[in-house]
C-alpha cells in the first residue's frame, strides 16, 4: 500500500521541510531528529491511543507535551550526531547551517555539473518544461527552477562564495531543491559581495525571467528598475548594481535598462530623497553558456559590467553586441586564439 501511493506520500511530507531523501533512505533532517528524539518515549506510548486531536487543529504540545523545543535538548542532540561541542543554540545553528552548506555543495558536484547547467540553459531556451523537471524537481514551476539555476550558475561564478541559501529569494526543501518562487518587492536574488583587490563591497541584484517579447516589457521594465532603485535607496551603496538574465532579450527592455544610466529615481514617499542613475546589464542565457565554458569567475566579470555601464554607447543593441555579449569580449576572443594552437579547456579567469 504504501509503495502504490510512494511519490504521494515523498511529496506530502517533503512539504514539511523535515525529511531528507536519500536516494532509497529517508531521514529526518537534523533539528527535527532532535525534536523527536527527545519525545520518542512518549510518542511510542501514544502511537495507539485514541486521540480526538486528529480532528482539530492541535500545537505540537497539544499533541504530545513532550514535543516542546527545548535548546538545551536540541544542543546535546546536534553535538552528540556531530561530533560538535557547541554549547548555545545560536553556535547550534551555524554547525547546521555548516552542514547545510557541505551538502549544498555536494549536490552541486554531483547533480549540477557544468555540463548539466549547459544542457539545462539550452532546454530552458527551447521550453523544454517537462525534461526541465525531470533533471531538477518535479515540486516547482519552471520560472522558479530556472531563478533556482541562474543562483547556482552565479555561486559556482563567485568561486563558491557568499551564502547563496542566503540570498535565495525563495523556499527550498529539506533536500535543498526550489519549491515556491520569490515574492513581489525583492530582487529574485541578492548576492551580497565583501570588498576584496578586484571590486569594492557591493550587493548584485540577480533578476531572472522566461517572459519573451511583448511579456517581457510589460513584465519586467518596471519591477526591475523598482527593486533596483528601492535598493539603493534603502542601502545608499552606489556600487550596488544588477544583472538581468533571460532566454530572450528584448531590444526595448535592453534600451530602457541602458537609459536608466541617465535618470532619476526618486523615492514615492519622500520626492527630495533620490538617486541618480542605476547600472542594470541585460545578459542572456547564451552569456551565461560562454560563462560557464570559458570559467570566467566574478573577478573578472564586475569590472567587465563596469566598463559597458561607463561606454558611451547608448543604442541598446550596439551596447549590448559591443559591450556586454560574452562572447564578444576580448578574453574570449584572445582565449579562440590560444585554442587555434593548442586544444585544451579554457583557464580560469579571474
Amino acid at each position: 500500500m504504501l509503495e502504490d501511493y510512494l511519490d504521494l506520500n515523498r511529496r506530502y511530507l517533503g512539504l514539511t521541510n523535515c525529511f531528507i531523501f536519500n536516494e532509497k533512505k529517508v531521514e529526518l533532517d537534523i533539528v527535527p531528529k532532535q525534536l523527536f528524539n527527545s519525545a520518542i518515549s512518549e510518542l511510542y506510548k501514544q502511537a495507539y491511543k485514541k486521540s480526538d486531536l486528529r480532528f482539530k487543529r492541535s500545537s505540537l504540545e497539544e499533541i504530545c507535551p513532550a514535543l516542546i523545543f527545548n535548546e538545551e535538548n536540541i544542543i546535546k542532540g546536534i553535538n552528540r550526531d556531530l561530533g560538535s561541542n557547541v554549547n548555545n543554540i545560536k553556535a547550534a545553528y551555524n554547525e547546521v547551517d555548516r552542514l547545510r552548506y557541505e551538502r549544498f555543495n555536494k549536490l552541486i558536484d554531483s547533480k549540477f555539473t557544468d555540463e548539466k547547467l549547459l544542457a539545462l540553459l539550452y532546454k530552458f531556451e527551447l521550453r523544454s518544461d517537462d525534461e526541465i523537471c525531470r533533471m531538477v524537481t518535479e515540486n516547482a514551476d519552471v520560472p522558479t527552477i530556472f531563478e533556482y539555476i541562474l543562483g547556482i550558475i552565479w555561486y559556482k561564478i563567485s568561486e563558491k562564495k557568499g551564502k547563496i541559501l542566503d540570498y535565495f529569494k525563495l523556499s527550498l526543501d529539506a533536500n535543498l531543491l526550489p519549491v515556491t518562487h520569490a515574492g513581489g518587492g525583492e530582487a529574485d536574488i541578492v548576492y551580497e559581495y565583501d570588498s576584496t583587490s578586484n571590486y569594492p563591497e557591493h550587493n548584485l541584484l540577480l533578476e531572472a525571467t522566461l517572459a519573451d517579447s511583448t511579456n517581457q516589457r510589460r513584465m519586467e521594465m518596471e519591477p526591475v528598475s523598482r527593486h533596483l532603485g528601492n535598493h539603493l535607496l534603502r542601502t545608499n551603496n552606489i556600487n550596488t548594481y544588477c544583472v538581468f538574465v533571460t532566454t530572450f532579450l528584448h531590444i526595448n527592455v535592453i534600451g530602457d535598462f541602458r537609459g536608466r544610466k541617465n535618470l532619476i529615481y526618486c523615492d514615492p514617499q519622500n520626492p527630495d530623497k533620490w538617486i541618480t542613475g542605476m547600472k542594470i546589464i541585460p545578459l542572456s542565457t547564451e552569456d551565461l553558456k560562454n560563462i560557464i565554458e570559458y570559467n570566467i569567475t566574478y573577478s573578472y566579470l564586475y569590472q567587465y559590467f563596469a566598463d559597458a555601464h561607463k561606454s558611451n554607447e547608448f543604442h541598446p543593441q550596439k551596447w549590448y553586441d559591443n559591450c556586454i555579449k560574452i562572447k564578444n569580449a576580448q578574453i574570449i576572443k584572445a582565449n579562440s586564439r590560444m585554442s587555434m594552437v593548442a586544444e585544451k579547456k579554457p583557464p580560469k579567469y579571474r
